[in-house]
């Protein structure tokens, strides 16, 4: 489980195909200095394995499943990512609940930029949107935001000097494509709304 707050930005070192996937090499952030085997890390919103790390780097197992559902399988060599390592018990949840499993991909519709902020405007699938309410939360690449407008294929937030600054999305140009993962709760509210409809 995770909560949004992206811990650092990193690059992507290599890409390696293997039988069934890829093999992620990304660079390791200094202040990941606790990390083990078998720890989970969101990686732009992704959560994914560690199967092997040195002092400088740390390699993960994306399936096909995987690179086909998230922007995953769109990295190259020097892209950027957001890492957030897993919650611990006892966390402060700064952000919102996040289970790093994506539920689809969002394109980068509009941007406005003013002064230091931005206004992102992304379009998403119909069944994604509804999932989403204004005020609400929704993980963009890894980044727990605030909805501020929701129609049935568009969603818009705004992101402050800080979140520009510390995450990925400050690079984003419109095309872009955006992994995101829909409010837990809201999933559970519309599987029982669907549950009870005849």
């Amino acid at each position: 489980m995770f909560s949004g707050l992206v811990e650092a930005k990193a690059s992507v070192q290599a890409l390696e195909p293997e039988p069934g996937g890829v093999r992620l090499t990304i660079s390791r952030p200094a202040q990941f200095d606790d990390i083990s085997l078998g720890d989970s890390i969101a990686i732009s919103g992704c959560c994914l394995t560690v199967v092997k790390f040195s002092e400088t780097s740390m390699e993960f197992q994306a399936g096909e499943e995987t690179l086909s559902k998230t922007k995953l399988g769109q990295l190259s060599v020097a892209s950027e990512v957001n890492c957030e390592r897993s919650l611990a018990l006892g966390d402060r949840l700064g952000g919102h609940l996040v289970t790093g499993h994506v539920d689809g991909l969002g394109t980068l519709s509009h941007r406005g930029d003013n002064a230091e902020w931005s206004d992102l405007e992304f379009s998403a699938p119909e069944p994604l949107c509804k999932q989403m309410a204004s005020k609400g939360s929704i993980t963009v690449d890894g980044v727990s935001l605030t909805l501020v407008k929701v129609t049935d294929s568009l969603f818009s937030v705004a992101l402050i000097p800080h979140t520009l600054a510390e995450t990925t999305l400050g690079e984003l140009k419109v095309g872009d494509s955006v992994n995101l993962e829909t409010d837990l709760l809201a999933k559970y509210v519309a599987r029982q709304l669907n549950a009870f409809t005849p």
